[in-house]
């Protein structure tokens, strides 16, 4: 029976692009994994949620390395990045680009904790859907479930980043005196909205990236879930 286990679980996780004909293989894995003692849909997701939390703190993990990060300043700043470049301030610039990203690397490392929640609130239901929902259902059930958290997380420490430049409140005071301008079709100059919009995107893009390889090959990146779940059965 335990010869059954690898195979049964790699069914169980293993997505498809037309999951239409991957329902017959999915639902032999869920069986096959019953048949072998863990009979309940509650310990199947127990063991899908253990995926996604590695999943989740794999992509977390890489992009709070130092230099993970490489956000340049928005295209809408050119003029005044330009300008400055030409007159020999173009470290200010780069000082404000470098307390961007080492901001957005450590906003993501605080973000492990929001998924690990995320996770461990989802229904069982929630769990098998996910994996019967799509090649990216778990991104798409994690972002809609995480994001107004992880933007309350991200704003103070991207904010204490800025600040460490020196001159963050004097942009601040100028952003708002130049949100209150008269003018049309003004480009978004709030850097924190900009730094947080682009760390939660390359965070979510990295947590998809994770998904896809778990649903192409579980056996190796599942390999501590099988463990987990598995490893007591007889």
């Amino acid at each position: 029976m335990k010869k059954l286990l690898p195979f049964a679980i790699t069914l169980v996780l293993a997505g498809c692009q037309n999951m239409e004909s991957a329902m017959p293989w999915i639902n032999m894995g869920n069986e096959m994994a019953k048949n072998a003692g863990y009979n309940t849909d509650e310990k199947l997701a127990a063991g899908i949620k253990e995926a996604l939390i590695k999943g989740t703190d794999v992509a977390a993990n890489q992009l709070s390395q130092e230099g993970a990060m490489n956000m340049k300043l928005p295209k809408s700043a050119d003029p005044v990045t330009n300008t400055l470049r030409n007159f020999g301030l173009g470290s200010y610039v780069d000082q404000l680009e470098t307390a961007m990203n080492r901001g957005a690397e450590k906003a993501v490392a605080s973000g492990a904790p929001v998924f690990k929640d995320a996770i461990n609130a989802m229904s069982v239901e929630d769990a098998l859907g996910i994996i019967q929902g799509g090649d990216t259902a778990a991104t798409t059930y994690f972002r809609g479930e995480t994001e107004s958290s992880l933007r309350e997380r991200f704003q103070p420490i991207v904010e204490d980043n800025l600040r460490q430049t020196g001159f963050y409140d004097q942009y601040q005071t100028m952003l708002g005196t130049y949100n209150k301008l008269p003018l049309t079709n003004k480009p978004n100059l709030d850097l924190e909205s900009y730094v947080i919009d682009n760390s939660m995107n390359e965070l979510y893009t990295r947590i998809g990236e994770q998904e896809t390889l778990i649903r192409q090959n579980p056996m190796q990146q599942g390999s501590a879930l099988i463990g987990a779940v598995f490893g007591n059965a007889n």
